[in-house]
């Protein structure tokens, strides 16, 4: 039996998020790891697990089919990709470099580098990931892409290895706009947890138990991701299944909402994103307000 042809992949930046990637690509069958990091303690750990060490980006560009970057910006990024596209008129045979960035950088950036890699032959794709050092570690990590159906097909198994939810998202650009509404809830969720302590703190409760109890029902309900099943944002018919669905998490809320803001007036608690929340909550789920 002829062995399928591995895929060479390679790896730059093995700080927190993407060391553990690269251990993932490491450990998976098929795929030919090169890593590429200034700090020397890293490549040495991927060393041990089987990759292979490059001196430089150039050299890792070299000799890869699939290049991912997990660096801290977009200057960095955009450092990286000068050295890639200094090495590619050395780089055998006709297959394409397909660059993965995996930072998460400005909207516009990603068609910026897609843009100076095109006339070298070079494939750029925004890959942000969303899981965070623990969804790195156990390969569960969701990927957001964007590029040419073409590259994303040629990043496939690199993806599939360092993630179990990989979305296409469009065209280059469109992984990043994803991976930013995605962060815009994230943070403003941690926002709104932080009004939720002082409540709770000026009420007298245990800080660390309502932390316990958030997580264990956000496990079970799905969190705010729970009110994401609509593929548009439009007013809701009245004969519209989600209509009923949602009537019923607007009577509920804005009854706990106004509650736990009539508790904030009275322990003299500042909860502007619960103000907020009574006053949007039927408007954003597509209901008119009473």
């Amino acid at each position: 039996m002829t062995a399928l042809p591995r895929t060479r992949a390679g790896f730059v930046g093995l700080g927190n998020i993407g060391k553990p990637m690269a251990l993932q690509l490491a450990g998976t069958d098929g795929i030919e790891l090169w890593v590429h990091d200034i700090a020397e303690e890293p490549v040495a750990e991927l060393g041990a697990a089987g990759a292979k060490a490059a001196g430089s980006v150039a050299e890792l560009a070299s000799v890869v089919d699939v290049l991912s970057v997990m660096v801290r910006d977009d200057d960095q990024v955009r450092q990286v990709l000068a050295e890639v596209l200094t090495s590619v008129g050395d780089r055998p045979g006709h297959n394409p470099l397909t660059v993965l960035v995996h930072s998460t950088v400005a909207p516009e950036t990603p068609a910026e580098l897609a843009a100076t890699a095109e006339p070298h032959g070079v494939n750029v794709l925004d890959a942000p990931v969303s899981g965070g050092p623990m969804g790195a570690a156990e390969g569960t990590l969701a990927i957001l892409v964007g590029g040419s159906p073409e590259a994303y097909a040629a990043a496939g198994p690199v993806l599939a290895a360092m993630g179990s939810k990989v979305v296409h998202a469009g065209p280059v650009g469109a992984g990043t706009r994803f991976k930013l509404a995605r962060n815009l809830l994230h943070f403003a969720s941690f926002t709104a947890a932080t009004e939720a302590q002082r409540l709770a703190e000026a009420a007298g409760l245990d800080l660390v138990a309502l932390g316990e109890v958030v997580r264990h029902t956000d496990a079970i309900t799905g969190g705010p991701g729970a009110i994401m099943h609509r593929g548009t944002t439009a007013p809701i018919e009245e004969t519209d299944f989600w209509h009923g669905v949602f009537g019923h998490v607007v009577a509920l809320g804005e009854k706990d909402l106004g509650f736990a803001i009539a508790l904030a007036d009275e322990l003299g608690v500042e909860v502007p994103l619960a103000r907020l929340a009574l006053e949007r909550l039927a408007l954003g789920l597509g209901l008119p307000k009473d």
